[in-house]
């Protein structure tokens, strides 16, 4: 199976559930353990991963777990659309919070997006270990090396 266009532009993180969504969330829950429980159910949303993207290409290095991304831009409007799958629950959940801040965004805006804020509000390297913390930052890295090449 090959990732279709309407398999990227329909994934629900970035588009139905938002960083306010997300925010809410946080503030909501009340103790780490419930919002692990909610990472873990966004990781759910995530879109079902084509087994032909699977490639060393699509692969994520730095990640403790198996990790694997792969993208399509619009050529109308030039927004990145973006895939992302793990076989770690955690790390699809944390991979999903990475969509709902980045995905369908345009190069240019997903480069000055501050990420390193958007976890520091969450929270979020002070209650994952520092291999997750790393796998998080090789994932939003090669986002960032793909936003770099189309701008390019």
């Amino acid at each position: 199976m090959t990732a279709t266009e309407d398999q990227f532009r329909n994934n629900p993180l970035g588009k139905d559930v938002t960083l306010d969504d997300v925010f809410d969330a946080f503030e909501f829950l009340d103790d780490w353990e419930e919002r692990y429980a909610y990472i873990i159910d966004l990781g759910k949303q995530l879109p079902a991963f084509p087994d032909n993207e699977r490639t060393e290409e699509n692969y994520v290095h730095g990640c403790q777990s198996q990790v694997w991304l792969t993208h399509f831009q619009d050529e109308s409007d030039s927004k990145l659309y973006l895939m992302i799958d793990s076989d770690a629950m955690i790390v699809r959940g944390l991979a999903a919070i990475i969509l709902v801040a980045l995905n369908g965004k345009t190069p240019r805006d997903l480069l000055t997006t501050d990420i390193d804020e958007l976890f520091e509000r969450l929270d979020l390297f002070r209650h994952i270990s520092p291999t997750r913390g790393n796998g998080l930052r090789a994932m939003v890295g090669k986002i960032r090396d793909i936003a770099a090449q189309q701008v390019a």
